[in-house]
């Protein structure tokens, strides 16, 4: 079969949205080549084992490739891709150079053509990503593993977003913890929490094609009797009180759900977001005071920012 390998050079800000819309149109997975990248891991934060060659990375901003077959249906396709990207700036959203770049490539090649991106990376005190071809022995006693196919994610898990909600997650999960993963994606933070400990973890993602992908990456790490993943918007389907919340999504809509994820949790329960550029930090700290609920904690990370708010009393 053949494949056409779509490479769309936007903005760091627009990165997550035009892969979902890349999700959204069929795509599987995504590869995200990052201009920070290589300097992010040269930082060495968490004794990485591994370095990137900058050749391999844009200059500037980010490209999001995906790879789709080619059929009858890919010109349509295309043109409701570039649709779709083009209403991003009516949220707010730079999407920077917007260019489109198409490119036929062979089953074996696009095969290939993921795992030259993806290497065990040390991201935090305690995880660390691997993917699953690549050998890989703890360092650490405590090291937690999460197991990854980019293949069938949405990333490796080293989005300066995912990172921050796994350092969240290990600072604030206790055992027995009962977690909500908003918009789960990979599944990569449901199953974070459920390797500190939680007792059940409920991942939830509109987008069917992330609720398979997250499926397989909690069997692939063995935490299927914690972990349930399910299709739902937001947090119409939740009926249970979690202690933890969180939500890796756009600033906005982190705004529209928050006054349900106040609602929901008990008296010193946390919300954790991110996917918050950090132009819109002061956005969505406003929003979250003026719904009840106390800032104990924002970070930031190459312009992105995470925050940690707990539900003060009524």
């Amino acid at each position: 079969m053949k494949w056409s390998e779509i490479a769309i050079h936007t903005t760091h800000e627009a990165t997550e949205a035009v892969a979902n819309i890349l999700h959204e149109s069929g795509a599987s997975g995504v590869i995200i080549e990052d201009s920070d990248e290589p300097d992010l891991i040269h930082e060495d934060r968490f004794g990485e084992i591994y370095e990137l060659d900058k050749n391999d990375f844009p200059n500037d901003g980010v490209i999001v490739k995906a790879y789709l077959p080619i059929n009858s249906f890919l010109i349509e396709t295309m043109t409701e891709i570039e649709h779709s990207i083009g209403k991003l700036a009516s949220f707010g959203l730079d999407v920077g150079a917007n260019s489109i770049q198409t490119n036929e490539v062979d089953d074996e090649d696009w095969a290939t053509a993921w795992k030259k991106y993806y290497h065990p990376v040390k991201i935090s005190e305690r995880f660390t990503i691997v993917p699953t071809w690549e050998e890989y022995e703890p360092v650490e006693s405590d090291e937690l593993i999460i197991e990854l196919d980019p293949g069938m994610a949405f990333g490796t898990g080293t989005h300066p977003t995912t990172v921050m909600c796994l350092q969240a997650l290990e600072k604030h999960v206790q055992p027995a913890d009962v977690v909500v993963d908003v918009g789960t994606g990979s599944g990569v933070l449901s199953i974070g929490a459920a390797l500190l400990g939680a007792s059940s973890v409920q991942a939830l993602d509109l987008d069917y094609v992330a609720v398979v992908a997250a499926k397989e990456n909690v069997e692939l790490n063995k935490v299927e009797s914690i972990v349930n993943v399910t299709h739902g918007n937001l947090l119409e389907s939740v009926h249970i009180q979690p202690n933890i919340i969180i939500a890796n999504i756009l600033a906005e809509v982190i705004i529209s759900f928050s006054e349900d994820a106040y609602t929901l949790l008990p008296k010193d329960g946390l919300f954790i977001v991110s996917g918050i550029i950090g132009q819109k930090r002061d956005l969505v700290k406003s929003d979250l005071v003026g719904k009840g609920f106390e800032i104990i904690e924002s970070v930031l990370m190459e312009d992105w920012v995470a925050i940690v708010a707990r539900k003060r009393d009524v």
